[in-house]
């Protein structure tokens, strides 16, 4: 593809992006993120990327390659046995600094933050969770770290924090955006990393299965 297809296309995901974190994955037509993007062509989507689906994919991808490689520099540097909050830290600050370096107004962690709990992608999250092994392998070790935490409850845990990281970061994108403060993402990823250490490593009163099993879909 050319310069101007690379340009069309670009185009398209920044439109693509912002729709679906303004209105939601399923409330935004094909049509709408072409009009959007500023074409004529309202089957701009289809052609850049083939489907529906595609377009979400490649949307889902778009960056993980730089917070990946970020991500396993950190990795390679913590030793066995490596403390919940190192751990949590190489798994949490990659995807926090990714969003402090996005040009202002950003949408990326809303868009994830909608994403992530739509049923109808799930298909698509889950071939984007493929061959992470940076993000799988911390994750083994952060539950490795908690190991007094029986299992069902560690499970439990890991699901909610997921939700709450995305949630906090959607949030704080939208006030950044409202100027209702500075940008601080590093103090953002700091607290989310205490926070989500303080949750794992919690005493456990009642242990017992009550959430599921969250999926291997590590969208951060």
């Amino acid at each position: 593809m050319g310069q101007h297809g690379d340009k069309a296309r670009g185009h398209l995901l920044d439109s693509a992006e912002e729709l679906f974190a303004r209105f939601g994955i399923d409330a935004v037509s094909n049509r709408r993120i072409a009009e959007h993007a500023g074409t004529a062509n309202h089957s701009a989507v289809a052609y850049h990327f083939g489907g529906r689906d595609e377009l979400l994919r490649a949307l889902v991808t778009r960056h993980l390659e730089d917070t990946d490689r970020r991500r396993q520099e950190l990795l390679a540097g913590l030793p066995a046995g490596a403390p919940l909050p190192d751990l949590l830290t190489a798994m949490i600050l990659p995807w926090v600094d990714h969003l402090a370096s996005l040009p202002a107004p950003s949408w990326r962690a809303r868009f994830v933050h909608q994403i992530r709990s739509v049923p109808s992608v799930h298909q698509v999250l889950t071939e984007a969770a493929v061959a992470r092994p940076a993000m799988e392998e911390l994750v083994a070790r952060t539950h490795d770290a908690a190991g007094h935490v029986p299992p069902a409850v560690l499970y439990g845990r890991s699901s909610i924090l997921g939700s709450m990281v995305l949630g906090v970061c959607a949030e704080y994108e939208a006030r950044l955006q409202d100027g209702v403060e500075e940008p601080n993402w590093t103090g953002v990823g700091y607290f989310l990393i205490d926070s989500c250490a303080g949750m794992l490593a919690a005493s456990v009163t009642h242990p017992g299965d009550f959430l599921a099993r969250p999926s291997s879909v590590y969208l951060l």
